[in-house]
């Protein structure tokens, strides 16, 4: 007998159904009248990752939000992670209630906005957040640019797959990350290495609500697992090493180093490193000379 039992799936099964951990952020846009509009979101995750020409995330949301109806007349967006503390996720809470204009939400704000990085007319950025992604809604996918916003009570058919309307009172939109904000002291650890000590206090949502809560659960200190890398035959390496490009030599004691790399990432990691060696001048990639090609593959 199973030790699990059944749960009937229903609408909004991310928060009746199941205990679904998310992030927490804020998703700035701009009203009709210019003024930044923030909204509480969790369904917002990551969505191209690598192999495109750009990096996106995907936001899911009501489509008669502000922040929807603001993305379908506009494209600019701002999203807003912020830290645990309980007044943030108050104010989290508060700012998700539907239905409330652009003016009366953040009149009172307890956040402080300013403005972000990228050019043009965009929302501001929330200045207690700890990181921001400013994106532009990629409008042309799926030919969303044909959804319209000003239809509060709910669009009619056809629908889109995955990006603009996707069906009487839903929408997804595929954001394209311009920029990547980052407090310095975060910065200073992606870019330095990070440790237990230095990530920032993000909250999870925990996705289960009734009818008079929201759950959130504050950071707890994370700890490390050590990537148990399975080692190749350095003939393997070898092998593929000398096909990446015939004007790159790479010695047998710098393909020993190079062993760890998983069989699905060689060809990508060791094109890169072939391409910076011919920007650097560099004909024989050896132990020295792959260290020069990982300090730039780290700074890049």
């Amino acid at each position: 007998m199973s030790s699990f039992k059944d749960l009937r799936i229903v609408d909004n099964f991310y928060q009746t159904s199941a205990f679904f951990p998310m992030p927490v952020i804020l998703v700035g846009t701009l009203s009709p009248d210019g003024k930044t509009n923030l909204g509480s979101y969790s369904l917002c995750f990551p969505y191209y990752v690598a192999g495109k020409d750009y990096y996106a995330m995907i936001l899911e949301s009501r489509n008669s939000s502000n922040t929807a109806q603001n993305i379908l007349r506009g494209s600019k967006v701002s999203l807003n992670f912020i830290t645990d503390e309980k007044l943030y996720f108050r104010e989290a809470v508060r700012l998700g209630f539907p239905g409330i204009s652009t003016d009366e939400k953040m009149k009172n704000c307890v956040f402080t906005l300013e403005k972000g990085l990228a050019d043009g007319d965009r929302p501001l950025v929330v200045k207690e957040a700890y990181q921001v992604f400013e994106c532009t809604w990629d409008s042309e996918l799926e030919d969303a640019k044909l959804d319209k916003a000003g239809k509060t009570e709910g669009y009619e058919p056809p629908y889109r797959n995955f990006n603009g309307i996707t069906s009487k009172f839903g929408a997804h939109f595929i954001l394209k990350i311009d920029r990547i904000l980052m407090k310095e002291k975060y910065y200073d650890s992606i870019i330095g290495g990070v440790s237990a000590k230095n990530f920032p206090k993000a909250p999870v949502d925990y996705g289960y609500r009734d009818s008079a809560y929201f759950w959130c659960s504050r950071f707890r200190k994370p700890f490390p697992e050590k990537v148990q890398a399975k080692e190749g035959d350095i003939g393997s390496v070898v092998y593929a090493a000398k096909r990446i490009a015939p004007e790159i030599t790479f010695t047998e004691e710098a393909c020993k180093k190079l062993t760890k790399i998983p069989r699905i990432f060689l060809k990508a990691a060791l094109t890169q490193m072939a391409d910076i060696a011919k920007a650097e001048g560099i004909k024989v990639i050896d132990e020295a000379a792959l260290e020069v090609i990982n300090d730039k593959r780290r700074k890049n």
